[in-house]
């Protein structure tokens, strides 16, 4: 059990039954009187975020919520199916919890996942994921005095920046977290 003094930004709770995420947090003693916590929430099912004021001697139980490395296999339209690799058990996910990830989600890719009970609420990929290039128009001699950039398509169908001496075919390394270019891959 944790105590509204024990709250801080990233603590996950259980309210109701639901996983929460602490997102800001603010103390304040008033003359008289207990303190006040108000906290900024996100919920981890439906993302929605809002803002509630707990007195000192509120309780809150942790969130009930288990991570596993897990294989990314294939997806079938609306959902993701990932596999554990110790028990070959399949897991899926649906749409929203992948959101922007499926652009750098590469079949075999192994991936941090969050359960909430059965359920997958989020899913965590490496900080950099090797992709090839499968669509770059060849860069222009000469344009070599300021740093030049032209589009280039992913192997996932995502679009990003990179130098122009990058070509078709090559592997680069891309920040998940920004989706930006970050350096060549050997």
């Amino acid at each position: 059990m944790y105590d509204a003094s024990n709250l801080k930004k990233g603590l996950k709770i259980q309210i109701d039954n639901e996983p929460y995420v602490v997102t800001g947090f603010d103390f304040s003693k008033p003359g008289k009187g207990q303190a006040i916590y108000k906290v900024r929430m996100r919920n981890m099912l439906t993302g929605s975020n809002f803002d509630k004021s707990y007195r000192s001697n509120d309780k809150f139980h942790p969130a009930d919520l288990m991570s596993k490395k897990m294989d990314y296999l294939y997806c079938d339209g609306n959902n993701y199916c990932f596999m554990d690799p110790e028990s070959y058990e399949n897991h899926l996910a649906d749409e929203n919890v992948i959101a922007d990830i499926k652009n750098f989600l590469l079949e075999n890719t192994t991936v941090d996942v969050l359960f909430f009970g059965e359920r997958i609420i989020e899913v965590t990929l490496p900080m950099l994921v090797k992709l090839k290039v499968t669509k770059s128009d060849p860069g222009v001699r000469g344009d070599t005095a300021t740093n030049v950039t032209k589009p280039a398509t992913l192997e996932t169908g995502y679009t990003v920046q990179v130098p122009i001496f990058i070509e078709e075919g090559e592997y680069i390394k891309v920040d998940t977290r920004t989706g930006a270019y970050v350096e060549r891959a050997k």
